[in-house]
Order: structure tokens, then sequence, then C-alpha cells
């Protein structure tokens, strides 16, 4: 994870963007640890306060728990539940637009097809 922040979102959140999306790419595996707050913190060049806000939502989420004296572990089934809300708010959100250009722009879909195969 690199300490990249946009002004568009409180910068706990874009922390815990970054760690669903490792979560989800499967560089943060079920059961592995997180690092610690403290490592985060200085090594994302932020407030050890705005860490642990983010490892906290994460906990509220059901992705992560803390397991006293030894720190924050990625639950089993964490990516899996990831992946089901990621497609659901794709099926939901993102492809009926995506429809909708389709339709607007009069696109073929059996053209649409054999150039996503050869992209």
């Amino acid at each position: 994870m690199t300490p990249d922040w946009t002004e568009d979102q409180p910068i706990y959140r874009q922390l815990k963007d970054k760690v669903v999306s490792a979560i989800m790419e499967g560089s943060l595996r079920e059961g592995e640890a997180l690092p610690s707050v403290r490592n985060v913190a200085v090594d994302m060049q932020i407030n050890p306060i705005t860490a642990s806000k983010a490892y906290q939502e994460l906990v509220m989420d059901g992705l992560v728990e803390k397991k006293r004296g030894l720190g924050m572990f990625v639950i089993e089934g964490a990516r899996s539940k990831l992946m089901e809300a990621e497609r659901d708010r794709f099926l939901n959100e993102e492809w009926p637009r995506v429809v909708e250009t389709i339709r607007r722009l009069g696109l073929d879909t059996k053209e649409l097809l054999k150039n996503s195969t050869t992209n």
C-alpha cells in the first residue's frame, strides 16, 4: 500500500478501501494479520488515530477481527463477502448504465463480445 491520498474522501476511508482492495486481490489473505496501527501510521505518513479509525470500520463491517494482544486479522470468508458485495454493486449500479450506453450508441452485442475477447 502506498500513501497516495486524494482530496475527495477522508484518509481513513481511503485506507479502509486500500485494505479492502488488498483482501479482494489476495495480497491480504484470510487469517493473515494486518500491519499494526503504528506501522501503518508511519508507513502511510498518517496519524495513528486515522489508521485506527479505518481498522475499526473494517471490524464493524465484519471483515477484520481484533485478537487481544495479537493485533487485527482478516476474518475467514472476508474475501467472498467482499466479492459478493462487489458483484451485487456492479450488477445493480454499473451494469444498467453500461446497458443504457450500449443501447444509446446502437452497439451490437455480438460485436462487443468479439471485441472484448480480442483486446
